[in-house]
């Protein structure tokens, strides 16, 4: 017993030492890609000399004697801080994310593949002017001489991941940094599914006027007549189809079109501004991820200083200022994609029709490696409106008749897409009309940009809006045959024909994605818009004040007030406030009254610390299930969040849209309040099972938290300890402080899509000028300042955006020197 003992204790010892000794290996391989930010290097690339001040939080002010070399040091600080982001968004781009994970991105790939965005970014290199090539030029050496510093120094392959995905990094070209706008315009591309959806919809509703209360027009005159899908395609159609998912990994850039890009954008001019100088406040949404996408940069350039947000990958500051000019994206929802439905020639599955007969499809092969497995070969095919894509993508085959195929037709499908020279040209201009000249090269994703510069405010649309002719058939509302010449595009509207809005008498300018300009098809902008909600609010904070200031700008960013709330409860508890008798303790009924007293005194705001944003929001997703699952069958599941005006039209039951608070399937007619009751108690059974009975104990933050999962590393056992950033978060769906929730049925109100930055811009003071990221500025998960911005962000609080450098040295936790080889 003795020697079994001792033996036990040697095991159990030499297990601990053992496992120490492997802990110590691994945190001493992956410690040695942790960048050295005080350091002196000759490169090979440099004219000159280029300095990389990293200030307090780590933040990269670059100077140089050329363009050239700023653009030079902003790629190496990229790459040192965002390496494995960078190859895995240009593998993603490429279509090669399997070679590195194997079958679980084929799918990804496949469609990637099919729409060739890479080969188009390579064929627009052409298209840029001087400037922007000298940029990407100079960018794509920076980023290559730090591959060649981590090989020679053997700097731990240059970030931890490396190490569980061995596989070689290919020199960054001028190419990859166009194809990463290309990446960033899929992600913010959603036309194509509200198009599928459109068409599922009204194949299953009888009633074509339903289809306007279940994806209803944004408010406001100018909407067109929707024929029914059915009547656009001569022929069968599928009676039913199973739902397909997206592509689940989380590296796919395939988003339902709820997550297809917001944001919030407003300024102020001199005249609404208590400091005396314009105001420009600026949110963008995206989807998170740790690191997030942003990454804050000064670049010191020949014309002067510009800082803000870039997106490692692209050598542009996307969102900020200069000395005298702010500048400012959001999601402008153009409609920018149609889809056709393209019919094959039966004598011949190689041609496909158009308007002058059958004409062969465009065609290559194309291979996809794939780790651990043999090599799939693809053969792509293209129409004369775009790619061919698979029936399954978006469930394009629920709307596709046997022997068609669906092609779609997207302005960022362009070989000679100049967005880049657009972006290096804004970061030159002073003022609001040189900004206003220096976008019109703009192509995609479609953005609506708001100006400031010393004393004018602006809003320009910038990007490629498609010429439709007033005969197509569904407007770009619903797929369309292909052959149809009415139907194509006739090329792009000048840009000129871009809203545009140059200092507004009243002194303030937004834009929430909402509708912002009401003119007829074919200069409509979009029939589908990114909000109805937000504006409400932001009206609202702008002008309860006769001026603003930063701080008032700051507030109305964090604002998490849901008009969406304050509008609907008193519909859809019309008739059961304060109605009924006394129930028994621990029945339903009590549950019932006890809810509804908590929503009776509540303001709508969506604080985490509160039980009411949980009531709230998990009642309405009950009920707008309820009223629409006998209707729409499994389709229903594709409503991933509430739609607050299909809501507001059932109960105010506007041209007869309470119909559907009756259930086809039952022989009782149901009402309206009936539904809501039933819907609260769905939700009260639903809460109870995931948080108990004790309503008021509920905090909105427990189920509202911010989701920055490592992309990859994030699912891993033990691991995503290390490299996921959870935080508890106020704001919804339809706040200011937006913070999208996911609709997933395992976790429906995680916080997945929001502000993954914010910047606020006083020109009084410019160097007052304040912004902040969602995670850090490195991504590597053992770096401090891999979430160190984040708890900031959080609490609603920013740093400084100053262009002083003396400011920047006087802190700065590493200068970099660069000299030439």
């Amino acid at each position: 017993m003795a020697l079994l003992f001792r033996w036990l204790l040697r095991l159990t010892g030499s297990t601990v030492i053992l496992t120490a000794l492997a802990v110590a290996a691994v945190y001493f391989l992956a410690s040695r890609s942790l960048p050295d930010y005080s350091k002196s290097l000759e490169v090979a690339g440099l004219s000159a000399p280029v300095e990389i001040v990293r200030d307090h939080a780590n933040v990269p002010h670059i100077f140089g004697a050329a363009d050239r070399d700023v653009f030079f040091g902003l790629g190496y600080a990229h790459a040192q801080d965002r390496l494995w982001q960078m190859v895995t968004m240009r593998r993603t781009v490429q279509g090669r994310l399997s070679e590195v994970f194997g079958t679980r991105t084929l799918a990804v790939d496949k469609l990637m593949r099919r729409l060739d965005l890479y080969t188009l970014a390579q064929r627009s290199v052409a298209a840029q002017d001087a400037q922007t090539i000298v940029a990407l030029e100079g960018y794509a050496a920076g980023v290559n001489a730090r591959l060649a510093e981590i090989n020679r120094d053997a700097l731990g392959r240059g970030a931890p991941e490396m190490f569980l995905f061995d596989v070689p990094i290919a020199l960054w070209q001028p190419a990859d940094s166009l194809a990463m706008v290309k990446l960033m315009a899929l992600e913010m591309s959603g036309q194509l599914e509200t198009e599928v959806m459109r068409a599922r919809s009204s194949l299953l509703l009888p009633d074509l006027a339903r289809l306007s209360d279940l994806l209803p027009d944004a408010p406001g005159s100018g909407v067109a007549a929707l024929p029914a899908y059915a009547s656009l395609i001569d022929a069968p159609l599928p009676q039913f189809t199973a739902s397909v998912a997206l592509p689940e990994h989380p590296l796919s850039p395939f988003r339902h079109s709820a997550f297809a890009g917001a944001s919030n954008a407003w300024a102020a001019a001199a005249s609404r501004s208590a400091s005396g100088g314009t105001l420009l406040a600026n949110d963008p949404h995206l989807g998170f991820s740790a690191p997030t996408m942003w990454y804050l940069a000064r670049l010191e350039l020949q014309g002067g200083g510009v800082i803000g947000a870039t997106i490692p990958g692209i050598p542009s500051v996307l969102s900020g200022r200069s000395d005298s000019l702010g500048w400012a994206l959001t999601s402008a929802y153009v409609d920018d994609q149609d889809v056709y439905i393209e019919q094959i020639n039966p004598e011949n599955p190689e041609e496909y029709r158009t308007p002058d007969g059958f004409k062969p499809f465009v065609t290559r092969k194309s291979i996809i490696q794939i780790k651990d497995e043999q090599p799939v070969t693809l053969t792509l095919r293209w129409t004369d409106n775009g790619p061919v894509l698979p029936g399954t993508h978006y469930n394009l085959e629920a709307i596709t008749p046997p022997g068609h195929v669906a092609a779609l037709a997207w302005t960022a499908l362009s070989p000679k897409d100049t967005t880049m020279s657009a972006g290096i040209g804004l970061m030159s201009a002073r003022t609001v009309q040189a900004a206003i000249a220096a976008t019109v090269s703009f192509v995609a994703p479609a953005q609506n940009l708001t100006l400031v510069d010393k004393t004018q405010i602006a809003l320009k649309t910038i990007g490629a809006m498609p010429r439709r002719s007033v005969a197509h058939q569904s407007r770009g509302r619903m797929p369309s045959p292909g052959w149809i010449e009415a139907n194509r595009w006739q090329g792009r509207l000048s840009y000129a024909a871009n809203p545009e809005f140059v200092a507004p008498l009243g002194g303030i300018l937004g834009n929430t994605n909402n509708k912002i300009v009401d003119r007829p098809f074919p200069l409509h902008i979009s029939f589908d818009w990114g909000d109805s909600q937000r504006v409400l609010r932001w009206q609202r904070l702008m002008q309860s004040r006769q001026v603003h200031t930063r701080d008032s700008f700051i507030e109305a960013q964090l604002d998490t007030v849901s008009p969406a709330a304050r509008t609907l409860l008193p519909l859809i508890g019309a008739d059961l406030w304060f109605t009924g008798e006394a129930a028994p303790k621990g029945t339903p009924e009590a549950q019932r009254q006890r809810a509804l007293a908590l929503l009776a005194d509540w303001n709508g705001e969506m604080n985490e610390h509160l039980p009411e944003p949980l009531l709230y929001a998990a009642w309405l997703r009950a009920l707008q299930d309820r009223l629409i699952r006998d209707d729409l069958g499994p389709l229903a599941d594709e409503f991933l969040h509430v739609e607050p005006l299909f809501i507001e039209r059932v109960y105010r039951d506007v041209d007869g849209a309470a119909v559907w608070c009756d259930v086809i399937q039952s022989a009782p007619v149901e009402t309206c309040t009936d539904m809501a009751r039933l819907a609260l108690d769905d939700a009260l059974i639903w809460i109870t099972e995931r948080y108990g009975p004790a309503l008021e104990s509920l905090r909105w933050g427990d189920a509202h938290q911010a989701t920055h999962d490592h992309p990859v590393l994030g699912k891993l056992p033990l691991l995503r300890y290390f490299v996921n950033i959870r935080q508890s978060t106020s704001g919804g769906d339809h706040t200011l402080m937006r913070g999208l929730t996911s609709g997933a049925p395992e976790a429906p109100f995680e916080n997945v899509h929001g502000a993954g930055y914010r910047g606020v811009y006083d020109f009084a003071d410019p160097d007052s000028s304040v912004f902040v990221t969602a995670t850090g500025q490195s991504g590597h998960f053992l770096s401090r300042h891999y979430d160190d911005l984040g708890e900031l962000w959080r609490r609603g609080e920013y740093i400084p955006m100053s262009l002083d450098a003396g400011l920047a040295r006087a802190a700065a936790v590493g200068i970099t020197h660069l000299t030439p080889d």
